[in-house]
């Protein structure tokens, strides 16, 4: 059995990366470590009863784990294992995802509540927060609020100058991770009084402190997603994180740096929902036959394998982008939003897929899929929605496709290097200007998979339609219509980078060939959603129906994946 792309799953049994140096191991190995020694009926009982995971917060402090990869190296006093490495921090994000959504949300909310801090010249707060992560303290956003969401432009949490040099702050936040425990709590607001962007400020909170009170939580979760308010909360010049339109930047910059993960924990997911499914299913008997033995089943099974291989292949590549990015080289500000979007709407297909093949198993309890099931469907929507996310790649499209500029190529990147860039990103525009290289050469490499040849024939039909029938001014204001379009984009940018990535991890041929067999059919599916708008013209619709493809057919090929997916059956199994 070929096992290059196998190889690619998370699989708990003898995991030890070796890419990453020594105590970068020790870590992922000791996470999974505990999460299996725990077992697999105390991760259901403490999901089902909502039972807050305090335990791993002290795991993970005692380990010093989010300390070790979460203190970018200006701040790790001479600590060679602490820095900010993106490669490390996508590794853990995975394997939290893989033992359960509510595991992976604290450490998320963490990297995002750092990242207005690491961005900040306030030394003193710098050191404060290196000082609680030490100690074991997680952090918290305080970004949204209950009325405005993510809005903000429209924030209602103001500072007051108290006349002393400081400030007193009042106002709400609402949906804040880790609100309830965090020390280091990154508050977006505003002063009262300033007009324009200087009026924006982030500052420094702790939930500990008195004028500080917790709500509730609002979710029926082992998450605590808090409420909290501050009232009169004393804010000094030490607490000042951010001010005027630098403050705007640092909560976008923000979500660059930590929403990135949203599709290693979907990843993490899709891995384990697998596992479970294809060993249940290969091992009963229906109607005297294996339950794999059914075509339809087998063809999702294949489908759902070849959508998380994508989905892996597609995310490793672009914490290439990150770590290699600089104030020239900025293409990650393009894959970032796929990896919020279209990964994780993967993970959403392929959780749905094994879901559809156990059928009545996956509502068990005492089934990790019944827990995946039910929380799939917040990635997407833990970064505002989709349709936020494919705004901001329409903003790429141009560049993308017809204004290529060449670079050196990107190199695998998982040295033990600290990614500082990523704290200092600098202003949150200028968008249209970022350059890539041109998209076409990964696709002619592979031209002779056929599938890849023929998703090329799809790539260049929306090429053909943005030359002969761009979007008119009232089209480009039709959101739903733009939405349609930028989905057939993003499809061409996804399959881009999987090629990149199989080439360099020498992915199977057959794998690849099934891989693009679905990216064919969902080309297909979004452009006829494209011809169908109302606001469609004639042309438009002639163009996305040209643009249709069936996948090449071969026997041979779906078989060979299929016996990787297989072969998965007993593969790995939970503690019990």
């Amino acid at each position: 059995m070929s096992e290059k792309a196998t190889a690619l799953l998370l699989n708990p049994g003898g995991y030890d990366p070796q890419q990453f140096d020594p105590e970068t191991r020790r870590l992922l190995r000791a996470t999974i470590e505990w999460f299996e020694q725990r077992g697999k009926r105390k991760l259901v009982e403490d999901y089902h009863d909502r039972t807050f995971y305090a335990d791993f917060i002290e795991f993970a402090g005692k380990e010093g784990l989010f300390s070790t990869f979460l203190t970018p190296g200006a701040n790790a006093e001479g600590n060679p294992d602490k820095r900010w490495d993106t490669a490390r921090v996508a590794a853990l994000s995975e394997i939290l995802g893989f033992y359960g959504l509510n595991y992976w949300y604290p450490w998320q909310v963490t990297i995002l509540g750092l990242g207005p801090v690491w961005q900040s010249a306030n030394e003193a707060a710098r050191k404060r927060a290196a000082d609680s992560l030490a100690a074991g303290g997680v952090a918290a956003f305080g970004l949204s609020e209950k009325e405005h969401g993510a809005d903000i432009y429209s924030s209602d949490l103001v500072l007051t100058p108290d006349g002393a040099g400081g400030y007193r702050a009042n106002g709400s936040k609402y949906y804040i991770g880790n609100g309830n425990c965090a020390r280091t709590v990154s508050v977006f607001g505003r002063i009262e009084g300033v007009e324009g962007p200087d009026q924006y400020v982030f500052f420094y909170a702790d939930s500990e402190h008195p004028n500080y009170r917790v709500v509730k939580n609002v979710v029926p979760s082992q998450m605590y997603v808090a409420e909290f308010e501050l009232n009169d909360y004393p804010v000094s010049e030490e607490d000042i994180l951010h001010v005027g339109a630098e403050a705007f930047s640092a909560a976008l910059n923000t979500v660059n740096i930590g929403k990135f993960n949203l599709c290693f924990g979907g990843i993490g997911m899709s891995t384990h929902s697998l596992y479970e499914a294809i060993t249940h299913a290969h091992n009963r008997v229906l109607y005297g036959k294996k339950v794999t033995d059914f075509p339809h089943v087998r063809r999702e099974f294949v489908e759902a394998y070849a959508r998380l291989v994508a989905m892996k292949l597609f995310s490793d590549r672009a914490v290439d982008y990150f770590r290699s990015a600089n104030a020239d080289d900025r293409r990650y500000l393009l894959f970032n939003p796929i990896t919020k979007m279209k990964v994780t709407t993967e993970a959403q297909k392929v959780i749905g897929l094994v879901a559809d093949v156990v059928a009545a198993k996956g509502f068990e309890a005492d089934t990790y899929l019944a827990m995946s099931k039910n929380d799939i469907d917040g990635l997407p929507k833990l970064e505002g929605t989709v349709a936020v996310n494919l705004a901001l790649i329409a903003k790429f499209v141009p560049a993308y496709l017809f204004a290529p500029q060449a670079y050196e190529p990107v190199p695998t990147r998982s040295d033990a290097a600290d990614d500082e860039f990523l704290f200092r990103q600098g202003p949150a525009r200028g968008l249209s200007k970022v350059r890539f290289h041109d998209w076409r050469e990964a696709y002619a490499k592979a031209s002779a998979i056929p599938n890849v040849a023929r998703f090329t024939e799809q790539a260049e039909a929306l090429v053909k339609l943005f030359t002969d029938a761009a979007p008119d001014e009232a089209q480009q204001q039709d959101l739903d219509f733009g939405l349609a379009l930028t989905e057939l984009f993003t499809l061409v940018v996804y399959g881009q980078l999987v090629l990149e990535q199989a080439e360099i991890t020498g992915i199977e041929t057959e794998v690849v060939d099934q891989i693009f067999a679905v990216l064919v059919q969902d080309f297909s599916v979004a452009a006829i959603d494209l011809h169908g708008k109302s606001s469609s013209t004639e042309a438009q619709q002639a163009l996305a129906l040209a643009s249709i493809r069936k996948p090449v057919v071969d026997a041979d090929r779906f078989d060979h994946v299929w016996s990787l997916v297989r072969d998965l059956s007993g593969a790995y199994a939970m503690n019990p």
